[in-house]
């Protein structure tokens, strides 16, 4: 069959675009489809490192592995990472092309529209399907002349577009509606059909919206996607989701995660969410370190000295450093690895103007930044166990001092991280260590918690298996495939 492809838009953000997007990759690659995920611009900070040595959404990496195809830089060419309320480092194909405003990069976007069809074109000639996901939705017409996300590419590669309604927001078929109301009629005809998604209840009780939908829009209903409950059990695409993430506090041995504003990569704590006997919980900006805290995790950050001063005005600084006193544990991954130290150095103004910056003082170590970023996948030894560890880095900047003498991790032919002398503080650039089951088993042993043995990946596969099947079961996938266009 010659390669065909498909676009999801949505009526607004957080819709669950990503996550439909998800289960149709792996329901259509049960079904003996090869289907490589497509998002052409993308804007988050949560990002996973590529096969070919590039960062690409985190969304798209789960998306790719639910297609069953290792994740190129191709599946997401432009990614957005918001380093300041105005402004984002932009990545094209997979590496660092410019820190814009938002006002400047959406004046020169259109020059970033020929890599993403390169990036289109190169993912057709290996996929018999693509499912390409847009981003926030089409009805923001005051951003449509120059879009990349939407109907701006959409039109440029000629693919016909499925619309997706959160019902459980409220507000379904107004949105739907209006959706196609404010569009111009070009746009409108590229809409092939819609679908409702996260309902919840009786759905029989939605015929009647279903019935008056088919007949303003002349468009049929693909399907009526209920709630899916183990959404959970999966990365989040940005952190939009922390506020619907139920933290776990189950759990005796409980472990705090301070929710940096500009927080990266914060699914590296899903594992440890996950176990029934630990309590995780992200901790606001303003909310004291409670005195019975046995683990602070200070996580990744996309503007390391930015956040590491609000850090201090939220008064976190003062609260470490009394839990250290309690014998308390601190862990820093990636950028919180960075702010645990003495000084932060940014010699060329990565992050903005140059100078350095006082860190925690809790680690013996000088960390200094530098434009090169480091991008690779690592499989390691956690020292203290010996156990081994699959994850990536995704980092500027290096880290010396004393206490990298204990080193947290040994990674090839060099060393990874550093523990304070007493042992209590410890950081890392390894993101995702907490997916390697063994690790994480023992980690939590040698801090007196308990493990509950999760097979973590396994988790996550068979919560993709069950994806698909909620798919197959109110989707009509023949009609969606029957809907997608050659390319």
């Amino acid at each position: 069959m010659k390669p065909r492809a498909f676009m999801l838009m949505g009526t607004g953000s957080d819709v669950g675009k990503s996550l439909v997007t998800a289960g149709l990759c792996r329901a259509f690659a049960n079904r003996g489809l090869k289907v490589m995920p497509f998002k052409p611009q993308n804007m988050s900070n949560n990002a996973a490192v590529t096969s070919d040595g590039g960062e690409i959404g985190r969304a798209q990496a789960l998306q790719a592995r639910a297609a069953r195809q290792p994740a190129t830089v191709h599946m997401n060419p432009v990614l957005l990472k918001p380093e300041t309320t105005t402004g984002a480092q932009v990545i094209v194909q997979g590496k660092r092309a410019a820190t814009m405003t938002a006002r400047d990069f959406f004046k020169n976007r259109q020059q970033f529209m020929p890599a993403i069809i390169e990036s289109f074109q190169k993912i057709g000639k290996q996929a018999d399907l693509i499912i390409v996901e847009g981003a926030g939705s089409p009805a923001e017409v005051n951003l449509r002349d120059g879009d990349l996300a939407n109907m701006g590419f959409a039109n440029a590669v000629n693919i016909p577009a499925l619309l997706v309604g959160d019902i459980h927001r409220g507000g379904v078929i107004a949105s739907i509606v209006g959706t196609l109301a404010v569009i111009d009629a070009s746009d409108k005809a590229r809409l092939k059909g819609f679908i409702i998604n996260k309902f919840h209840g009786d759905i029989k009780l939605f015929e009647n919206g279903k019935a008056y939908l088919e007949e303003i829009t002349k468009l049929p209903c693909l399907g009526i996607i209920p709630h899916f409950s183990n959404a959970k059990n999966l990365p989040a695409e940005d952190a939009v989701a922390l506020e619907d993430t139920l933290a776990n506090h189950s759990g005796n041995y409980k472990i705090v995660v301070l929710r940096l504003p500009r927080i990266a990569n914060f699914d590296d704590l899903d594992p440890l969410r996950l176990e029934p006997g630990l309590s995780v919980a992200f901790l606001e900006l303003g909310e004291p370190i409670p005195g019975d805290t046995n683990l602070v995790i200070i996580p990744g950050s996309k503007s390391t000295m930015a956040d590491l001063a609000s850090l201090r005005a939220a008064g976190w600084d003062i609260d470490l450093k009394a839990h250290v006193r309690r014998n308390g544990r601190v862990l820093g991954l990636c950028g919180g690895y960075q702010m645990l130290g003495q000084k932060i150095h940014d010699p060329e103004g990565v992050e903005g103007s140059t100078g350095s910056v006082e860190g925690l003082g809790l680690l013996n170590i000088e960390t200094t930044l530098l434009p090169d970023k480091t991008l690779t996948r690592v499989k390691a030894t956690h020292l203290a166990s010996g156990e081994q560890i699959e994850g990536y880095e995704i980092h500027l900047g290096s880290s010396q001092g004393a206490d990298c003498a204990r080193p947290f991790a040994r990674i090839g032919d060099h060393d990874d991280g550093a523990t304070s002398a007493d042992g209590l503080v410890s950081g890392t650039y390894i993101h995702g260590c907490f997916a390697s089951d063994s690790f994480r088993s023992n980690y939590l042993k040698t801090l007196g918690a308990k493990s509950s043995g999760l097979a973590f990946e396994t988790l996550i596969e068979n919560t993709l298996d069950e994806l698909a099947a909620h798919m197959e079961q109110h989707l009509n996938l023949d009609q969606v495939l029957e809907l997608a266009g050659e390319i």
